[in-house]
């Protein structure tokens, strides 16, 4: 005895989620920038003070990948950073070396310059910072989280990782 297959009508809507497939004809609308960043804010801080920090940054994650490539040694960071990070920029500067044949710091040897694309902060408190990052080696991206910490007049890089 064979079954007939039964006959269900096909509901147009149900199941289905409800987007306007149609052409966007303007770009959409999006809030200030210093909106953005005020909103990402635990404390409030004077917009000059986060640009100081953002370039600082900027240059510090700019030095970071060039030791961890092995342009340049890890020592010059030493002063701007905990121990803990210290020891993870020396290591991942050593890992690399070891797997291209070269010593970590001693001339420029990556074969693309890491470029340091975009620079993020937010302030937790007025003295402790977090902050992103993106660099771009070639074609390709990665990230970076940052947490610094000011100690007297400077910032010290508590935390760092690679994404």
């Amino acid at each position: 005895m064979t079954l007939a297959p039964m006959s269900v009508p096909v509901a147009s809507v149900q199941g289905t989620l409800a987007l306007d497939l149609s052409p966007r004809l303007s770009p959409p609308a999006l809030p200030e920038p210093t909106t953005l960043r005020a909103v990402a804010d635990v404390v409030p801080i004077d917009p000059t003070q986060r640009g100081r920090l953002e370039k600082w940054v900027h240059r510090f994650v700019q030095a970071s990948v060039e030791i961890v490539g092995g342009d340049r040694p890890a020592s010059q960071l030493l002063r701007w950073t905990s121990g803990a990070v210290y020891s993870d920029l020396h290591r991942r500067a050593l890992l690399v070396a070891r797997a291209g044949g070269h010593q970590p710091g001693v001339r420029r040897v990556q074969p693309v310059r890491p470029h340091v694309v975009s620079v993020r902060a937010s302030f937790v408190s007025a003295t402790v910072a977090e902050a992103s990052a993106r660099v771009r080696y070639g074609a390709r991206s990665r990230a970076l989280a940052l947490r610094f910490e000011k100690r007297g007049d400077r910032w010290l890089c508590t935390a760092m990782e690679f994404a």
